[in-house]
């Protein structure tokens, strides 16, 4: 399958203050239900994440100042459609600027406790799953011996990997008839601390 060059579109933040503005669980939970669901109203929006009409317009409006949603055109009011500008967005992880660095750092925890959070729900909702997704669902940890470059490498084939599906996030016809959404978390970073923080390092302990 050839994928869309234009699908991998990416929002680069470099400004602290578009990070603090960002880190906020309901502003990253709009943009992900509008990156993931395509244009909604604040109202609609707002009944999916079960927020107020009011709050969920005031946050969509905060996206918006930073560039990553923006009106769909249509409708007056919280009744307007909004969607996101991009796909994906971007930040440095590191910075000379001590501000950058700190708010970057905070987006960074709260996507960690949102993700955390949100993989608790799976195992809480793991066994009243039809058995073939509790099989196909990978939960696990390798420790691996690379250089920062092998690293790299792995991300970049993980990524290729992944970009294989993006297409079906913005063309639902695409989409096989039992095709669910899925989180697919890319985490991988140098073990830091002493022995006891290390893992056991068990593949997949649902397969």
């Amino acid at each position: 399958m050839v994928i869309d060059p234009a699908t991998r579109t990416v929002k680069k933040l470099t400004d602290p203050k578009a990070l603090r503005a960002l880190a906020h669980p309901t502003r990253l939970t709009l943009l992900g239900l509008l990156r993931n669901q395509g244009p909604l109203t604040a109202t609609a929006a707002a009944e999916l994440i079960g927020e107020s009409s009011a709050s969920t317009s005031f946050h969509l409006r905060q996206l918006a100042k930073y560039g990553l949603v923006e009106e769909a055109g249509g409708g007056t009011g919280r009744e307007r459609p909004w969607r996101a500008t991009t796909m994906f967005t971007y930040w440095p992880d590191s910075s000379d600027d001590p501000k950058v660095t700190a708010a970057a750092g905070m987006l960074r925890g709260v996507i960690a406790e949102q993700l955390f959070a949100r993989l608790m729900r799976w195992f809480e909702a793991m066994p009243d799953e039809p058995l073939d997704w509790q099989e196909a669902a990978m939960f696990g940890d390798t420790t691996l011996y690379v250089t920062a470059d092998e690293l790299a490498g792995l991300r970049e084939q993980a990524t290729a990997m992944v970009d294989r599906y993006l297409d079906r996030q913005l063309h639902p016809e695409l989409r096989p008839p039992a095709a669910r959404a899925v989180s697919f978390l890319h985490i991988a970073h140098p073990l830091v601390g002493g022995p006891g923080q290390q893992t056991a390092g068990e593949e997949n302990a649902d397969a």
